[in-house]
C-alpha cells in the first residue's frame, strides 16, 4: 500500500492557512509595526489604502477594548475552542460565539467605485471572502448585500462591471457566498455539498448573513439604517430567514427563491435521482423543517418585498413554486417571467438589475420602469441549475 508523506511544502502552507483561520495573521502584522510594506490590492491605483485606512475603518487592532461580543487581544491567545457554538435548528446567532476583528483589508481604487477584499471567520476552517465596493465621493452610503445561488463562487465581485452597476447612483454592495459554496467548499468528500448538508449550508448562511451586518455596523462608514438585500436561488431563500430575524434589512429583491423542502427536494432538477431517495427521508426532512423559508414569508415585516420566478425554472419546480407564492406576505410585489428570454429583455439589461431594492431604499434615487419589471435585477442564467 502507497504511503503518503507530506512535503515540508505542504506543512508549511497548511500552517499559513490554519494562522489565517484564527485570525494570527492580525497579530503578526500588529506586531510588525508601522514599518510594514503597504499593499497594493485589485487592479486599482491604490497603493496604500488598506493600512492607511485601517484606522478610519475601526479596525485599531492594538486596542484592549473588547468587540461587541466581549473578546478582547488577550482571547486569541487562548487555545480556540474547535465547537462551533452554533444551533443549526435555530435562525439566532449565539451570543457568546466568538468573533474576531478582521485584518484591515486589500483595497483597489478606481474612478467610481473602490473595493476591498477583507476575510472574515467565526467558525473553525470556514473563512469567509467579503467584498466591499463603495461609490467614489458618497459619505455613508446606503448598502445593499448580494447573494447569489449554489454553486455560484466569488468572480462576479471581481468584475469591474458588476461593480460599477452595483455602486451606480450612490450605494455601497457587498458580496460574499453562502456555507459550503464556491470558496468555502473545502476538505470534505465531494458526496458532502450543499444540498447533502442542506441544515447546515442554511442554518450557517443565516448567521452569517446576521455577523456580517454586525461587521458592517462597527465599521462606521456605511448607512446601516438603509440595508437592503438581493438575492436568488438558495440565497434568496436564506435572505428571507435572515431578514426574519434582523430588523436591520428594510427591502428583499428575490429571485427565484428556493423553498418548500418536501416538494422541491422530490422535484428539483438539481437534484441528482440517485441521491433524491435520501433527502425525502422522514429524518432528513425534520432536520430542515425549521429551516423552510416558506414557514418565514408570512412572517416578515420587512418594509419592501419582491418575489421573482422565471416559469421556465426547473431547479424551484412548480409545486414549491406556487407553496412560496402563496405564503408571500401582504406588501410583496410579485413578478413572473414566462422564460429566460422574456427575463432578459425586460430585466437584465441597460445596466438596471439593481435598480428596485436601490429605489426602495432611497425613493427617487434612480428611474423606475414599470413595464413588465424592467428594473429586475439578473441574475447570471449560468446560475441556475448548473452541475455541482
Amino acid at each position: 500500500m502507497r504511503s503518503f508523506h507530506p512535503s515540508r511544502k505542504t506543512l508549511f502552507l497548511s500552517l499559513i492557512w490554519l494562522c489565517s483561520v484564527y485570525g494570527l495573521g492580525q497579530a503578526a502584522q500588529t506586531a510588525a509595526g508601522p514599518t510594514s510594506q503597504k499593499t497594493e490590492a485589485g487592479t486599482g491605483t491604490g497603493t496604500n489604502g488598506a493600512r492607511d485606512k485601517a484606522e478610519d475603518l475601526g479596525y485599531n487592532s492594538g486596542s484592549s477594548k473588547p468587540d461587541s461580543n466581549g473578546a478582547s487581544p488577550e482571547d486569541a491567545n487562548k487555545t480556540p475552542d474547535l465547537r462551533p457554538g452554533e444551533d443549526l435548528t435555530s435562525l439566532a446567532v449565539p451570543h457568546n460565539l466568538p468573533v474576531m476583528d478582521p485584518a484591515p483589508p486589500l483595497r483597489g481604487t478606481f474612478p467610481d467605485f473602490t473595493r476591498e477584499f477583507l476575510q472574515l471567520a467565526w467558525r473553525p476552517y470556514d473563512v469567509i471572502d467579503l467584498y466591499v465596493m463603495k461609490p467614489v465621493g458618497v459619505e455613508k452610503p446606503p448598502v445593499i448585500l448580494y447573494l447569489y445561488t449554489f454553486p455560484g463562487d466569488t468572480d462576479r465581485f471581481k468584475a469591474n462591471r458588476f461593480a460599477e452597476i452595483a455602486t451606480q447612483h450612490g450605494f455601497a454592495a457587498v458580496g460574499f457566498v453562502s456555507a459550503l459554496t464556491g470558496q468555502r467548499f473545502h476538505d470534505r468528500p465531494m458526496k458532502e455539498w450543499f444540498v447533502s448538508q442542506l441544515q447546515e449550508s442554511l442554518a450557517y448562511s443565516v448567521h452569517d448573513v446576521q455577523l456580517i451586518l454586525n461587521y458592517l455596523t462597527k465599521r462606521g462608514d456605511l448607512d446601516m439604517t438603509r440595508v437592503g438585500m438581493f438575492a436568488d436561488g438558495s440565497g434568496a431563500s436564506i435572505a428571507i430567514m435572515a431578514a426574519s430575524v434582523d430588523p436591520r434589512i428594510k427591502t428583499l429583491d428575490l429571485f427565484d427563491a428556493w423553498g418548500d423542502w418536501p416538494d422541491w427536494l422530490a422535484h428539483s432538477s438539481l437534484v441528482p435521482d440517485d441521491e433524491r431517495a435520501n433527502y425525502l427521508k422522514p429524518e432528513f426532512l425534520d432536520k430542515v423543517k425549521t429551516l423552510d423559508p416558506a414557514n418565514y414569508l408570512p412572517q416578515l415585516t420587512t418594509p419592501k418585498v419582491r418575489l421573482q420566478y422565471l416559469q421556465s425554472d426547473t431547479v424551484t419546480p412548480k409545486a414549491a413554486r406556487d407553496r412560496m407564492l402563496a405564503a408571500a406576505p401582504p406588501n410583496a410585489k410579485i413578478v413572473h417571467y414566462e422564460n429566460a428570454r422574456i427575463f432578459l429583455q425586460n430585466a437584465g439589461v441597460n445596466g438596471k438589475m439593481f435598480d428596485w431594492v436601490k429605489e426602495q431604499l432611497v425613493p427617487g434615487s434612480v428611474p423606475v420602469e414599470s413595464a413588465k419589471g424592467a428594473t429586475a435585477p439578473a441574475a447570471p442564467a449560468g446560475d441556475k441549475g448548473s452541475p455541482r
